[in-house]
């Protein structure tokens, strides 16, 4: 297996090669929720590397991908590893394909049965991904990067209505 490093948003690759296991592969009735469909969600730099979210008919996933950063860490296929985050500490599995390279997933939910409709699953998606990050908020809100603290003199000039 390759490993490739990702400069770019990898979520349309991500859903793509989700989409196309769940175009090719017969999986039980029982272990699959046809009421959801792939989705790569919120795909976010953390310390250099991606991080995000899919969803897909038979699970929820946070997925890691190789960006050149810091929290990437190679793995052979199969093979767990611990990782710390901002939010606590996530178990990832790693994965790989030819033509993507090597990933690595932590489970939300292992089985989507019992999942409702999409919406649902997009919530519960995003909601790993905040607490994976340790970013606060409702999960219906747009998860973007940390800015920079703002100082006390550029606070009270945008108070002022003034350019910081």
């Amino acid at each position: 297996m390759t490993e490739n490093v990702f400069f770019d948003d990898p979520a349309a690759v991500i859903a793509a090669h989700y989409a196309q296991v769940w175009a090719s592969t017969a999986m039980p009735e029982a272990t699959v929720n046809r009421r959801l469909q792939v989705a790569a969600l919120d795909f976010v730099r953390c310390q250099g590397d991606w991080l995000g979210a899919v969803v897909a008919p038979w699970a929820i996933h946070l997925i890691l991908i190789n960006g050149g950063g810091h929290l990437w860490g190679e793995i052979p296929p199969g093979q767990r590893r611990y990782l710390a985050l901002p939010g606590g500490t996530l178990a990832f599995v790693a994965a790989g394909e030819p033509e993507i390279g090597t990933w690595q997933y932590a489970s939300l939910c292992d089985s989507t049965t019992a999942v409702a409709d999409m919406k649902t699953a997009r919530l519960i998606a995003a909601d790993g991904l905040r607490m994976a990050l340790g970013f606060p908020g409702a999960a219906d809100e747009p998860i973007t990067a940390p800015r920079a603290p703002v100082s006390r003199r550029g606070f009270l000039r945008r108070l002022a209505g003034k350019p910081a």
